[in-house]
């Protein structure tokens, strides 16, 4: 029996993904629940696992194809099973139960509609084509099955094209249907005959009578309602419909762009040829822009700045490192600033919400998830170290190492990156002093940590100033003023400071 699989929803509301890899070949025998492909989708590479036990028959999809959710990746055999053979007995439907058997007339006008209405499922033809070439073919009313196969052994988007150009689709008076394709032909032709037509029609127009809605979308997409070509009348007026203004808008909307496009190509044409490349923009990196691009725009975006002398947090660190890898553990300068901000958190629970906009709700929250932005060559990925306040500084250091670890590799389940509160982003790693950093929605605050160096500063110590070098790291925390005020972020920020000038005070946390 051939088992068709469809990709499934590897997400919460994702519509695509990526194939990034194929994990078997055609003619390997597969379990149930054996992954058999890698795709990226959101935020994650996700395996997808075989349905059955039985041996892959074909791959519908290519890798680094875009693929929607519900298309068919890849095809089955099942062992030990057999294809239906057609002899068995269709169950009677409703209407045959309740008025008895059919007559002859009826049972062959039934299979007659049954026919035309949806073919057999024995009677399809496996074929070799991806998604895409399938949507093409289904748009220019190609029977797919009926293409021969291209020298690769998979139909392509140019075989559809030349088949339907060879065998262009007869017109059915009962039913009139017209394709995508047919209908972006139509507009076309409509759209180059605009002018010509509104010259013939519209030349000794005055007057031109429609209902206030129409004139409205008129207004708003900026047309003369007497410029629009109509043959209706009403009171011996020419009438004009909200549907005829819509199609002349987006006629005129076609023929703009088509204009841009040409100008934009005569101006590329003029330019010297540069070396460059490009990437598809899609994938993680699409999901962070757009994740990106909503925040900023949501949440007014405001950055407190300021330093802190954290000399005694490098003497705690250079003492605590050393006992850290007898337990094989990396000791760097987050897990102090993680503990430190989930303490000031409890300190100044208003920065610990999130705004439930739906609800017209400020959310606070009483626990205490810490992301860590991580740079990754897909992009920024942020796992989440839960309950941060009740673990220890190795334990906290353990787990992040780790975390951050797997998001570089790119094998961070989506469910190790949600549920944080607030977000820390060590922009020094790589040289950084200050920063903007945007928030991580639906969080209300991020920090953005400053690399560590020495600088001369004023230190009192037995009634006398002197200027000593210490090591001084810089804060900047952007924060949604929709939730928090300028003082919120300072008293905050300040909590934060106590913490990482004093590390000993964690020890009480």
């Amino acid at each position: 029996m051939v088992r068709e699989f469809e990709l499934p929803d590897v997400g919460e509301g994702v519509a695509e993904g990526e194939l990034l890899r194929w994990r078997v070949a055609p003619g390997d025998s597969v379990s149930e629940d054996q992954p058999v492909a890698e795709v990226e989708t959101d935020k994650a590479v996700v395996d997808v696992p075989s349905p059955v036990d039985g041996v892959v028959e074909e791959l519908r999809a290519a890798e680094g194809e875009i693929v929607p959710v519900g298309d068919v990746i890849i095809v089955f055999r099942i062992d030990g099973e057999d294809e239906p053979d057609g002899t068995e007995t269709p169950p009677a439907d409703d209407a045959t139960a309740d008025s008895g058997q059919q007559t002859d007339d009826e049972a062959t006008t039934q299979q007659a509609e049954d026919t035309q209405s949806e073919p057999a499922v024995t009677q399809r033809v496996q074929v070799a084509a991806p998604p895409s070439v399938r949507r093409l073919a289904r748009e220019l009313g190609v029977d797919i099955s009926s293409i021969a196969d291209s020298s690769l052994g998979r139909i392509t988007e140019s075989d559809v094209r030349a088949h339907a150009d060879a065998n262009p689709p007869t017109q059915d008076h009962s039913n009139q249907q017209t394709t995508a394709a047919e209908r972006q032909k139509q507009q076309a032709t409509s759209m180059q005959s605009v002018s010509s037509v509104q010259a013939r029609e519209t030349a000794d127009r005055e007057t031109t009578v429609a209902v206030p809605k129409t004139r409205h979308v008129a207004a708003e997409e900026g047309i003369d309602l007497d410029t629009v070509p109509t043959d209706e009348r009403k009171d011996g007026e020419p009438f004009v419909t909200l549907e005829t203004v819509q199609e002349y808008a987006q006629a005129q909307q076609q023929a703009q762009k088509k204009d841009q496009e040409a100008v934009a190509e005569r101006a590329a044409a003029d330019e010297p040829a540069r070396p460059e490349s490009r990437t598809p923009y899609n994938g993680i990196r699409q999901t962070i822009g757009s994740a990106m691009t909503a925040s900023k725009y949501t949440a007014p975006h405001v950055t407190h700045q300021d330093e802190v002398d954290v000399t005694a947090l490098v003497d705690a660190r250079s003492t605590l490192r050393q006992e850290a890898e007898e337990h094989d553990i990396r000791l760097t300068y987050m897990p102090f600033v993680m503990k430190a901000c989930a303490a000031a958190l409890q300190e100044n629970p208003h920065v610990n919400v999130s705004l439930d906009e739906a609800n017209e709700e400020i959310v606070e929250k009483q626990y205490y998830n810490i992301g860590v932005a991580t740079a990754t060559d897909a992009g920024l990925l942020v796992p989440v170290v839960e309950d941060v306040d009740t673990k220890g500084l190795l334990e906290v250091a353990s787990e992040t190492n780790e975390k951050t670890q797997r998001a570089r590799e790119r094998r961070l389940s989506p469910e190790e990156m949600r549920g944080g509160t607030f977000t820390i982003s060590n922009i020094g790693g790589i040289g950084g002093e200050y920063g903007t950093p945007i928030i991580n929605q639906p969080e209300s605050a991020i920090l953005a940590l400053g690399e560590i160096k020495k600088k001369p500063r004023v230190v009192e110590a037995d009634g006398e100033e002197t200027i000593e070098p210490r090591h001084v790291m810089t804060l900047s925390l952007s924060f949604d003023h929709r939730v928090l005020d300028g003082a919120d972020a300072a008293r905050f920020t300040n909590s934060v400071q106590k913490y990482l000038r004093n590390p000993n005070l964690l020890l009480l946390e």
